[in-house]
């Protein structure tokens, strides 16, 4: 039986945050098979928070030279992943990007359009040059002029393989999302998905988890018999509540005494959205104060959720969801600190401030 910590510690040493790593930028993206970036400086803090000596211009440097990729994948939402993890991610979890288009209101709004005539049509103008959804979606009703061109623009974004390109989520670069096909892009590449190791790969990253935590991480469904049949390669635990959690033999399983460092965790970070049950690192009377923060911008002591944070022209603001011990607040201190002189411009210096 896994109690909550050994479950904590455990996603903490397979996320990179029990303590700073010495690896690549691109070895990290494919160790956490990619990082949620619908913040696009979030994978910076991301992996800042969780390399040793991170360079944010060696990860700039994979996005502009297309061996990292921004798009749409795990629960549809925009993940950055190396390449050849796009090749490998993009094909499964296409089921999953049409589902959240069906439910959204854009599917109803294209109701009666052909959308393998739409696709095709979305794919000639993507391919031709990068454009945002304010561009593609007029050029898109000029065939179908009586359809909202904002559905039509999401119907390809959502349904087609299809990625951002620089300048968006270069560091320190705010720039409009354009999207070209990932074809166009990045070529033809030569990967070989399967959801067998998607599984495995996840379990590696955030397990050991149930089937309704792969689920709640991909967005997939129709996953148990997968499961199933790999179930002679895994590891079996139970969890506090008797639920069954499969796992990698091998995988880091450290001991639930193990200290904790306090983490400045990214927008929207993974490490807190990836289970279906996410009391190993948020406390169920937390979820709702994480919710208010629009950006889900959390910080961790003694490894889970302890508050939010935010930055503004001046100040890291932390905001603790109770009062921390002296020893935890000087710690978060001195974490902030840091996070302040990595995110600060040049010339610059923030404030730390606790509220």
């Amino acid at each position: 039986m896994l109690g909550v910590r050994a479950l904590n510690r455990a996603l903490l040493a397979r996320q990179l945050l029990l303590e700073r790593r010495t690896l690549p930028a691109a070895a990290a993206l494919e160790q956490l098979v990619g990082m949620q970036a619908q913040e696009p400086q979030g994978p910076y803090l991301g992996l800042w928070s969780r390399l040793d000596g991170f360079d944010p211009h060696e990860l700039s440097e994979l996005i502009a030279s297309r061996r990292a990729v921004r798009g749409p994948l795990m629960r549809a939402t925009i993940h950055l992943v190396s390449a050849a993890d796009w090749g490998r991610l993009r094909p499964l979890l296409g089921p999953a990007l049409a589902r959240g288009f069906r439910s959204s209101p854009f599917s109803r709004a294209v109701a009666e359009v052909d959308l393998d005539a739409l696709l095709d049509h979305g794919r000639v103008l993507l391919a031709q040059k990068p454009r945002s959804r304010a561009e593609l979606g007029p050029l898109l009703a000029e065939r179908w002029p009586k359809v909202d061109p904002s559905a039509l623009a999401y119907a390809v974004s959502y349904l087609e393989p299809v990625v951002q390109v620089p300048p968006r989520g270069l560091w320190r670069q705010n720039s409009q999302a354009r999207w070209t096909t990932a074809e166009a892009w990045l070529g033809q590449l030569s990967c070989e998905p399967a959801l067998e190791s998607l599984i495995e790969r996840y379990l590696i990253a955030f397990g050991p988890a149930n089937l309704q935590d792969i689920r709640a991480w991909s967005g997939l469904t129709g996953l148990g018999q997968i499961i199933d049949r790999l179930r002679a390669r895994f590891r079996s635990f139970q969890d506090e509540q008797g639920r069954e959690l499969l796992d990698v033999p091998g995988a880091p399983l450290p001991d639930p005494r193990t200290p904790a460092p306090p983490r400045f965790l990214a927008p929207f970070d993974n490490a807190i959205l990836s289970h279906a049950d996410r009391a190993r690192i948020v406390a169920p009377a937390d979820r709702g104060a994480i919710s208010r923060d629009r950006l889900m911008r959390t910080f961790l002591i003694d490894g889970f959720v302890a508050g939010t944070w935010q930055i503004d022209s001046t100040t890291v603001q932390i905001r603790p969801f109770r009062p921390l011990r002296d020893a935890e607040r000087r710690a978060a201190g001195d974490e902030a600190e840091r996070l302040a002189a990595f995110a600060a411009s040049a010339g610059a210096r923030l404030n730390v401030r606790f509220h």
